[in-house]
Formats: structure tokens, C-alpha cells, sequence
């Protein structure tokens, strides 16, 4: 199982918020160049990179800073997304060296986009769904769909997609724990990996996902842990590979 370090920027720097609230945010750095460089140190073996101004605007506003982390690190896949919503938003960040586009509100809002992009660029496609009580979320979690996660996410397997990113809204940046059940069941429904994302606060909640790893939990995304200290990657990543020996 991966453990995915997140950096969201946001005006340029890497900061974290509560919730998804924009107007709730701790920066954490200035330069997130050089926090991916940190955490490919500690042994990162992907990264998750949110543009948290495009999710709100719809179209990527930070994607200068991603093709440099991308160019920095040429060898580690990085996934993005926010505000990923054109097949020319797509394309060019994979022709900046992103390994993995991630598809939010689109998905959402006009499900096709994920079919005609799966069908576009094979294998570099992943949806995020992000939800509370099991809708989905969008615009950048401003308003609520009346859409089930786990509805759609059996929607965009058969579409094609590489993954799916689960987030309970809820528990992001709240260091209240992750949401393994509600990940779990989203697992079980589909056959293609599931990624948890939201919540996770100590190595407790990694010990948590490795248990049940076996249903399809492929990684984690950790954000405000890594920054706050209270997960540290390497024995996280070390915890995550230890389950499976």
C-alpha cells in the first residue's frame, strides 16, 4: 500500500485546509518544490498534488508549479487535480510529465468526459470522488450532489478509469481519523484500486487501512499528518510495506 503524500496549493504556496474550506487554510511553505523534494527524501513513491484555485475556478491556476515538481522529480509519478476540465487541461499536464490526472466536479457533472478521456489517454486516468454521507461532492466541495459514491464509482470503472481517490469530506484536515469503513465498502464495490484520502492522523490510521488492504485499498493520501508531524512518511511507507511481507 502507498502512502501519498499531498501537497495543495493554493496562491502558489502548499497549504492545508479544514474541510475544504478555502477561506480555513495553514500555510505551510512558500516554495512546494522543495516540500516534494522533502517528502521524495523520506521515500515518497507518488505524489498527490491538488490545484485548490482551479477547483474553485474551474481551470488550472498553479499548473506552472506542477510541471516544475514534475521536471524536479522525473521518476516519481505525480497525480493531480482541481480544475481539470478539458481534454487540452489534461493533456497538458501529462505532457508535463504528470503521470495521473484526477477528475472531480467533470466526473460529476458531465460523466462523459471520463469515458472520452479513459478512451484518450488509457491508464492515466483517475476519478476523485469526494463525499459526505455518501454524496458526492463538488466544486470544490462547495455544494453537494445528490449523486452515491458508490454509484458513480461503478459508473467510471466501467469507464475505464485507473483508480478512484475516496475523500470523506468530513474528516479532511480535521485529524479526526480516516474513514475506513466508508472506504472499505466503497472497495468492495468495484475491482479497480480504491485510494483513501481524508482524516488520517497517526500511524494507528495506516495500521487501520493496511488491515484491509486486501479489498482493494491500493494507498492513502496524507496531508495535514505529514505537515503537523504527527505521521512520519518513512515509517508510515515502512509500516505500509511491512503488512504486506
Amino acid at each position: 500500500m502507498l502512502v501519498i503524500p499531498a501537497i495543495d496549493l493554493k496562491g502558489g504556496k502548499c497549504v492545508r485546509l479544514r474541510q475544504g474550506r478555502m477561506d480555513d487554510e495553514t500555510i505551510f511553505s512558500d516554495d512546494p518544490v522543495a516540500i516534494a523534494g522533502r517528502w521524495v527524501e523520506a521515500g515518497a513513491r507518488r505524489l498527490h498534488v491538488v490545484d485548490l484555485d482551479g477547483a474553485v475556478s474551474g481551470q488550472p491556476k498553479n499548473a506552472e508549479i506542477v510541471g516544475a515538481i514534475a521536471r524536479a522529480f522525473p521518476d516519481l509519478p505525480v497525480q493531480v487535480g482541481g480544475g481539470i476540465r478539458t481534454d487540452e487541461s489534461a493533456l497538458a499536464y501529462l505532457e508535463a510529465g504528470v503521470q495521473y490526472v484526477i477528475i472531480g466536479t467533470k466526473a460529476v457533472s458531465a460523466p462523459h468526459f471520463v469515458n472520452d478521456l479513459c478512451l484518450e489517454f488509457p491508464g492515466h486516468v483517475i476519478v476523485g470522488l469526494d463525499a459526505r454521507d455518501g454524496k458526492v461532492a463538488i466544486d470544490g466541495w462547495s455544494k453537494l450532489s445528490h449523486h452515491d459514491v458508490v454509484d458513480l464509482a461503478q459508473h467510471f470503472e466501467a469507464d475505464g478509469v485507473a483508480a478512484i481517490i475516496y475523500t470523506d469530506i468530513s474528516r479532511d484536515g480535521m485529524m479526526q481519523g480516516v474513514n475506513v469503513e466508508a472506504t472499505v465498502r466503497l472497495a468492495q464495490s468495484v475491482h479497480i484500486p480504491v485510494i483513501a484520502s481524508g482524516g488520517v492522523t497517526t500511524l494507528e490510521d495506516i495500521r487501520r487501512l493496511c488491515a484491509v488492504r486486501e479489498e482493494g485499498i491500493e494507498g492513502v493520501v496524507v496531508g495535514r499528518a505529514l505537515y503537523e508531524g504527527t505521521v512520519d512518511l518513512a515509517e508510515a511507507q515502512q509500516l505500509a510495506d511491512a503488512s504486506v511481507a
